[in-house]
């Protein structure tokens, strides 16, 4: 084993630590000295700083990202029978909380180059029942947002961007205007759980809006239902980010860009070493999007991928699929209706994406060495 194989990670938390472990441990003592650890102050200065980062109005934290998804249908107002789309190529939690609602999923394929929605498959499932749309920003790239936002606006349709992978990302309108991925739909969500770019110390999210009335619905979901304490008038969640994590993430905020950019660094080593790789694709960029690179991922052509798995593992190199298996096999998700090649992008993906890995303080040697090690394979 060399030196640089020495404790290779998807993500280095503990050196991402390390790094800001003075101010970290500082954060999370004051907290601890206020006692104020539900809705304390800290929870407060982190939205405040989160909207100007994003350049949106409202920022409502949360318990977790699945709450955030869940909290936005709520406040929305759907009924059991409402239609909402999204991706059939994403973590469960996207879908899970359409069926938690009573709401009825509709999957679509995604983009062939960018793994996001493919906003021709989302016109032909447009119906009067279609009352919300859930565009992913799948790795750290924006959906096709210009394209989601027209054919939702003419049908009168809320969108709620997933953000969980994509906090930072940014995405250019045709007329030149640039939007923070999370601030053009109706409702923006994002998750805080550790491995994100953006991560606190357990679990954590936030929902994002520009409409007012909005977030004071999004506010008292959050909370029980409660607009003023004690009267609940509407049915809310106990869904709070705690004090503790907030003070975290506000140490880590004004880390985020660079940290996106040590990612895309990354990411850049990455797509010069292997272009030249036949039996791989290296990502593919929208011009429109930024990338944060939440996950690097490439696709394998014509070669066994569980192999090359294996391979890496051997010399002590994790590698991921993200994700093995489309929602719409997955048995809470089965739909009798639906065949696989009404997916045909997702199924490809599926049996053919590997993720390396990928995160703030990886090293050069660290990344020449994955960057050697996969050639071997495909000497």
């Amino acid at each position: 084993m060399t030196m640089a194989s020495n404790n290779i990670q998807m993500v280095d938390l503990k050196s991402q630590y390390l790094n800001i472990k003075e101010d970290v441990d500082s954060a999370i003592q004051s907290v601890i000295d206020s006692t104020a650890f539900i809705k304390g102050p800290e929870v407060k200065k982190f939205a405040k700083e989160l909207e100007s980062y994003l350049d949106v109005k409202h920022v409502i934290p949360c318990g977790n990202g699945t709450d955030a998804l869940q909290i936005a249908l709520m406040a929305l107002g759907l009924k059991p029978g409402d239609e909402v789309v999204s991706v059939d190529f994403t973590f469960a939690a996207t879908v899970e909380v359409i069926g938690l609602m009573s709401l009825t999923p509709v999957f679509v394929d995604v983009d062939r180059g960018t793994f996001n929605m493919d906003v021709e498959a989302l016109k032909k499932v447009i119906t009067p029942k279609t009352k919300a749309i859930i565009p992913v920003h799948l790795f750290g790239q924006c959906a096709n947002m210009e394209a989601i936002m027209k054919i939702a606006n003419e049908h009168n349709i809320f969108v709620i961007e997933d953000t969980a992978q994509g906090i930072g990302a940014e995405y250019t309108f045709s007329n030149g205007d640039v939007k923070k991925a999370g601030t053009i739909g109706t409702i923006g969500t994002t998750s805080f759980f550790p491995s994100k770019n953006l991560g606190c110390f357990g679990d954590g999210g936030a929902l994002f809006t520009n409409d007012s009335d909005l977030a004071g619905r999004l506010n008292a979901v959050v909370n029980h239902g409660m607009y003023k304490r004690y009267y609940h008038d509407e049915i809310g969640l106990n869904s709070r980010l705690d004090s503790i994590q907030a003070a975290i993430l506000r140490v880590k905020l004004p880390l985020l860009d660079g940290y996106n950019k040590a990612r895309l660094d990354v990411a850049t080593a990455y797509n010069k070493a292997f272009k030249v790789i036949e039996q791989l694709e290296t990502p593919f960029i929208d011009e429109k999007s930024t990338h944060v690179f939440h996950q690097y991922t490439l696709k394998t052509i014509g070669v066994n991928r569980d192999k090359l798995i294996e391979f890496l593992k051997t010399k002590n190199i994790p590698a991921m699929v993200y994700y093995p298996v489309p929602l719409h096999l997955q048995k809470a998700y089965i739909q009798p209706n639906l065949k696989d090649s009404d997916f045909p992008i997702t199924m490809d993906l599926c049996s053919s994406v590997v993720s390396l890995p990928i995160h703030t303080e990886m090293d050069n040697d660290q990344l020449n060495y994955i960057i050697e090690t996969v050639k071997e394979f495909f000497k």
